[in-house]
């Protein structure tokens, strides 16, 4: 009988932590894509505690150094390099991208290490609450960059920016749809809901889910549902958390909308109060591919949007599958969500329309630009 072969990682994804953003939700996603193909994938995470520990992709193996920042994972990432020596390393955050560019050079191993951008780069880092983003990452990501063997994004938009933060020939980014639409998703939206608002003799609920933060506008998003509200009853409920919460509760009572909005925080699985919703509505000024707009179109559900950069015009089409309005537009916001209530588009093409954000054809994608 011949000794058992050691397991070879084929990939590696590289996580902060393991928080209730759509970053660790499309990368588990995509975790659980690639072992679905028959990869031998490692989730290699800093800080392993978050909303998500308990919701791991099965026979994905989770590797994790229990430090609770990024920078303090390097050397643990280059002995696991060292160790595991896996074909391919993607990592998903612009700190975790730089990390793991130094571990493989300290390292001094063959690993290919793709980089991934989830954001507008430069609209986002200037804005972050990190005193450490804002100053160290404007220096790092061109200086490091340009040594990974790939550069993904998520939109043409986000990949357009990152070229010049980068100072990378734009022929070297690839762009790549978030693995959006799983099993999970469409299975989870036909739980029960159990709540008052979405009884049938009840007004339109219009959602929005997201962190509770600047980049998302949820100010712009209240002010516009005061306005609607006021031409016709509805109700409006935003889940997520953040440190933005004190200062949207301050305004919903200054617009006197107490009785018809909640902000009930974040929900593990929000797909249900997206499917029952009559709308989504989102404010957002920044937004590189939103992945709680697809599963909203996933669910049937319309969408009206900001046209800010990237994301949100790249998901509708230009306004083909949801209205667009500018920014910071109150006005404008509420004459959409109005229309789009009057007029509903049909919840079949919506869902073919987020069917293009399904985990294989990112799988393919991924296998591809990682070499596995």
């Amino acid at each position: 009988m011949s000794p058992t072969r050691p397991r070879q990682t084929d990939a590696a994804l590289l996580l902060p932590g393991l928080g209730g953003g759509g970053l660790e939700r499309v990368m588990l996603n995509l975790a659980q894509g690639l072992a679905g193909d028959g990869l031998a994938i490692d989730l290699v995470v800093a800080w392993p505690h978050g909303t998500y520990a308990d919701r791991l992709p099965e026979g994905v193996r989770v590797v994790s150094f229990g430090v609770p920042r990024m920078a303090r994972a390097l050397v643990p990432l280059v002995r696991y390099l060292r160790r595991e020596r896996p074909r391919a390393l993607l990592a998903g955050l612009d700190y975790a991208n730089v990390i793991a560019l130094l571990a493989r050079q300290i390292a001094r191993v063959p690993t290919r290490v793709v980089v991934s951008g989830h954001k507008h780069f430069s609209e986002a880092v200037p804005r972050s609450p990190l005193r450490r983003d804002r100053l160290l990452l404007p220096i790092a990501v061109p200086l490091s960059y340009p040594r990974a063997d790939a550069v993904v994004t998520v939109s043409q938009a986000s990949a357009d920016d990152l070229a010049s933060v980068a100072r990378l020939p734009r022929s070297r980014i690839e762009v790549i749809s978030n693995p959006v639409v799983t099993d999970e998703v469409l299975t989870s939206m036909r739980a029960p809901v159990d709540h008052p608002w979405l009884a049938p003799d009840q007004p339109p609920l219009v959602i929005n889910a997201a962190r509770l933060v600047d980049t998302k506008d949820h100010a712009t998003l209240l002010r516009a549902f005061e306005r609607a509200r006021s031409r016709r009853p509805m109700r409006l409920m935003i889940l997520g958390d953040g440190e933005e919460r004190p200062r949207l509760e301050r305004l919903v009572r200054d617009l006197e909308i107490e009785d018809d909005v909640a902000l009930p925080g974040f929900f593990p699985n929000p797909y249900p109060y997206l499917a029952a919703a009559a709308l989504f509505a989102s404010a957002s000024t920044s937004d590189a591919l939103p992945t709680v707009m697809i599963e909203a179109l996933a669910c049937g559900t319309p969408v009206v949007a900001t046209n800010c950069r990237s994301g949100p015009a790249e998901i509708l089409d230009g306004g083909r599958w949801g209205r667009l309005v500018p920014e910071r537009d109150p006005e404008a916001l509420a004459d959409a969500m109005l229309a789009t209530l009057d007029q509903p588009p049909d919840p079949d093409e919506l869902r073919s329309r987020a069917a293009d954000f399904g985990v294989p054809q990112a799988v393919d994608r991924y296998r591809a630009v990682l070499g596995v």
